[in-house]
């Protein structure tokens, strides 16, 4: 087998090896990237790399290693989520940087945080005056969250006492030119409904939909694919009946 081949078919089984342990692993490395979770991911995909690349020594022994590193990881997560002390120990805990609209020098200067970096991250929050902010707390996974003093907080209806109707999720119809049926069921329609409304619109088979969404107020949004076949970018909608 020619190198080619080789590199081709320990890629393979590297991809499916990662893929394998980052499903058992969950979606926490991606979800709450911390700098040591950060060390780990570089560290298996170095160990990945080079058990497709490197030809000099046999696949065995980098995949084991792959699969040691990956049941370390393992390992320490259910750590961390039965035993709070090593989960402080090992991910850090937030720290508070502006407390009641003061800045925290000694905690600046513990995380090792300039004013500087400070202030970008406030501008990645949309704010550009230190005057707004009550409290600045930066969290494990490096970034900011910012509780605004009250009276630069956003207004929300609740505060003017004007009444809301709810808002849930949408229900996918249509989906790439395909009905589907158990989320027509679960709304309580069916297809000679659906038909109807696709007519209404001078759509002659659910195929020239990309996607089709009903919301809880009894909407149905429609996207169109255009000759080229790439769907529409406008939506047109039609109420329920």
């Amino acid at each position: 087998m020619n190198e080619a081949a080789v590199v081709f078919v320990r890629g393979i089984i590297s991809f499916l090896t990662l893929l394998i342990f980052t499903r058992l692993l969950g979606k926490q490395q991606v979800s709450e990237l911390t700098f040591f979770d950060y060390i780990l991911g570089i560290t298996i995909g170095s160990i990945a790399a080079t058990l497709t690349t490197d030809l000099s020594s046999r696949a065995w022994p980098h995949w084991v290693g792959l699969a040691t590193w990956t049941g370390a990881v393992w390992f320490l997560q259910w750590i961390t989520l039965h035993f709070r002390g090593v989960a402080k120990y090992i991910n850090g805990e937030p720290v508070i940087l502006i407390m009641n609209g003061q800045i925290m020098e000694k905690n600046l200067k513990k995380m090792r945080y300039t004013i500087d970096d400070l202030l970008t991250q406030l501008r990645h929050q949309k704010i550009f005056d230190l005057k707004v902010v009550e409290f600045a707390i930066l969290e494990t996974d490096g970034k900011i969250s910012v509780l605004k003093k009250s009276q630069y907080a956003e207004v929300t209806p609740d505060d003017l006492k004007i009444p809301t109707k709810y808002r849930g999720l949408s229900t996918e119809l249509i989906y790439d030119g395909t009905i589907i049926d158990p989320n027509l069921k679960q709304v309580n329609l069916d297809r000679s409904w659906l038909d109807q409304k696709l007519k209404a619109q001078g759509i002659k088979s659910p195929r020239e939909v990309s996607l089709a969404l009903l919301n809880t107020e009894g909407e149905l949004y429609v996207s169109r694919y255009q000759d080229a076949g790439q769907p529409s970018t406008n939506l047109r909608s039609v109420e329920n009946d």
